[in-house]
């Protein structure tokens, strides 16, 4: 048998071959394809229990049968299309063709299938195949020619044709040959009654309808919990605002918009989880640093900490009428983001600032996009906390950039998780220890985050 090539993995992902006891196969050796990547499923859509049958640790099943060759797949066929007779694998799919290019047989129309045979505890070779035949010689005449074909490209013989009248042999909606399902109609019964067209296509606009009911339906509350979630913000914002700004003292304006924060996820029924907040909280002076993934980040923060830090935002925000003040009644630090040597020299600032005992808050892949994913850290963080040899706490945001996801207005409800790790503490002076700082604190970011490395 020829089967088609179809490539090595896309970058991110990976491919392996199993076999029946779950052990990786070697080249050319057919078995289950299993892989893992930013692209697979997160499972069945209210069904834990084939989802749970999907995955060994972090692979996926894909359902289907291949092989590797140099690094290269190749495809065999479905799990639950293949036949085992006497020891042997044999796909349908090349004998259902041959069949149906038989004079009076419905071509695309023919399924050939293994039914289990209680009486023998093996396995029965059935084809079922839909002709509008109705004399005996010429059906007789028909089946024969079908065995002989069996024989002719599977070197086994077929146990039962059947010869059975149109729409017996069940079809996907976009005309793909239904094997299981065909075989579990065969095993009930007699096959013969034919369904006409009319009504499978009004069964399928029926359930095509209720699909796009319960679609609208959900469509229908996620813009009702949107349209509450920016009302509860028009009505909580302004005096927190005012209040923040008033206060004129951080510490006092972060407690504001901590309690205020925190009220606004309890009216959204937005829960945060935080895991690890003693490791932030036993620091008496640190830098924290944070993915990045939606503009609710830094309101998530303020909800998850108590204790009050120093954001660290780019200078244009500093003359935006709103963002401006309510930032600086938070005790925000701006700072220069495209001009390398002032860059440079506010990390310094920065370290100085550190140094003096005030705790420094860090998005250092410095903005964000609607694509998932880890991108680089740029260096002002770790600069400023090898300057001040203090030690940075990574923290892994999940959920914040389905929440209010970039180039959209419309807020979607979600979990939201806070995961604090360890601190990581500078070793040495100088770019090269900033720089080792930053690619560990990363590492331990990507690996709580949940996103894939945008970087590789």
């Amino acid at each position: 048998m020829r089967f088609v090539g179809c490539g090595r993995p896309l970058p991110g992902h990976a491919l392996r071959i199993v076999g029946a006891a779950g052990e990786e196969l070697p080249e050319r050796q057919v078995g289950r394809i299993e892989f893992r990547g930013p692209s697979a499923t997160a499972g069945y859509y209210g069904n834990a229990a084939e989802t749970a049958r999907l995955r060994r640790d972090d692979w996926l099943d894909s359902g289907d049968l291949g092989y590797l060759a140099e690094g290269e797949l190749f495809v065999t066929g479905r799990v639950k299309d293949l036949i085992i007779r006497g020891g042997r694998n044999l796909y349908p799919y090349e004998l259902e063709e041959a069949i149906g290019a038989l004079p009076g047989v419905r071509r695309g129309c023919v399924a050939v299938f293994g039914a289990a045979d209680p009486a023998t505890a093996s396995e029965r070779l059935v084809a079922v195949v839909e002709t509008r035949e109705s004399d005996p010689e010429a059906r007789r005449a028909l089946q024969g020619k079908v065995e002989a074909l069996a024989l002719e490209r599977l070197g086994v013989p077929l146990d039962e044709v059947v010869l059975a009248p149109p729409h017996s042999v069940l079809k996907t909606s976009s005309g793909k040959i239904r094997r299981a399902a065909t075989r579990d109609l065969y095993l009930a019964g007699p096959l013969g009654g034919a369904r006409s067209v009319r009504v499978q296509l009004l069964r399928l606009a029926a359930s095509g309808l209720a699909a796009r009911a319960r679609r609208l339906a959900e469509r229908g509350g996620a813009l009702l919990w949107a349209g509450w979630a920016w009302l509860m913000l028009l009505m909580l914002a302004p005096p927190v605002w005012l209040a923040v700004v008033a206060a004129r003292r951080p510490a006092v304006g972060w407690r504001i918009g901590h309690w205020g924060a925190r009220l606004l996820a309890r009216l959204l029924g937005v829960s945060i989880a935080v895991e690890g907040r003693d490791k932030l909280l036993s620091q008496t002076a640190c830098v924290v640093a944070a993915n990045h993934a939606s503009y609710l980040d830094g309101l998530v923060m303020v909800a998850a900490s108590p204790r009050p830090f120093a954001f660290v935002a780019k200078r244009e925000l500093q003359a935006q009428p709103i963002a401006g003040p309510f930032l600086r009644g938070l005790g925000a630090v701006f700072v220069e983001r495209f001009a390398l040597q002032e860059s440079v020299e506010g990390a310094r600032e920065l370290g100085a600032r550190a140094q003096a005992g005030e705790s420094l808050f860090f998005f250092p892949e410095g903005t964000f996009t609607r694509r998932a994913g880890l991108g680089e850290f740029r260096l002002g963080a770790f600069v400023a906390a090898v300057e001040s040899e203090l030690p940075v706490v990574p923290i892994a945001l999940r959920g914040t950039r389905a929440l209010l996801p970039d180039e959209s207005w419309m807020p979607r409800r979600t979990a939201v998780v806070v995961r604090i790790g360890d601190a990581v503490v500078p070793q040495g002076k100088g770019w090269a220890a900033a720089i080792a700082l930053r690619d560990g604190v990363r590492g331990r970011i990507l690996a709580d985050c949940g996103e894939p490395d945008v970087t590789v």
